[in-house]
């Protein structure tokens, strides 16, 4: 019997060479997560789901537009002439191609975007904001970085918000992009 100790849920996990895990006053193997730990990452799971709704909520409610509508206008509007290759804007939205495609399909039939062909490659597309797109951008935008104050950054003091973002930084990070930029962090957070 096992009275007392905390369950462990073992998990493989990659190694990573030169780095040691976060063990810091944790005695399970490498392997395994806590119950502390495997609290920390379902919090952390729970907050950015209950967020993005919230958020997606205000969006519909006020402008009639998805939170993921609003993310792929959003990359589209802070881009050189409002365009972008479909791949790039995939990975800035974390969507697979196919899920874009059919988002973009979305906006395109709303007006919101048109696609162009890449005369440098004729495989290539471009997603393209239009002026009806940027309209409904400008008018969701100050709804959605509401929400963002509202729900994340009104409950955070300056040194949370600097805490947080280096966090957010190791955590978004890939660990070969880490390991060039040294100890590095968020140098800008941008709703």
């Amino acid at each position: 019997m096992n009275s007392g100790a905390v369950p462990l849920i073992r998990v493989s996990a990659p190694s990573r060479p030169g780095r040691r895990p976060y063990h810091r006053g944790v005695t399970t193997p490498p392997s395994a997560i806590s119950a502390a730990e495997l609290t920390v990452w379902r919090t952390m799971l729970r907050a950015q789901v209950r967020i993005s709704r919230r958020l997606q909520a205000d969006l519909l409610a006020h402008h009639d537009l998805a939170l993921g509508s609003y993310d792929v206008l959003m990359h589209l509007g802070e881009a050189p002439d409002g365009r972008l290759r479909m791949n790039d804007l995939a990975d800035r939205v974390l969507l697979s191609r196919s899920g874009l495609t059919r988002l973009v399909d979305r906006l395109q039939r709303e007006g919101l975007v048109v696609r162009q062909s890449c005369t440098s490659d004729a495989r290539g597309l471009f997603a393209v904001l239009t002026a009806a797109g940027r309209a409904r951008l400008d008018a969701a935008t100050p709804t959605y970085r509401q929400g963002v104050r509202d729900y994340v950054l009104s409950r955070l003091d300056e040194d949370d918000l600097r805490v947080f973002g280096h966090i957010l930084g190791k955590l978004a990070d890939e660990p070969a992009e880490r390991a060039g930029r040294g100890t590095g962090g968020v140098s800008r957070i941008t709703a």
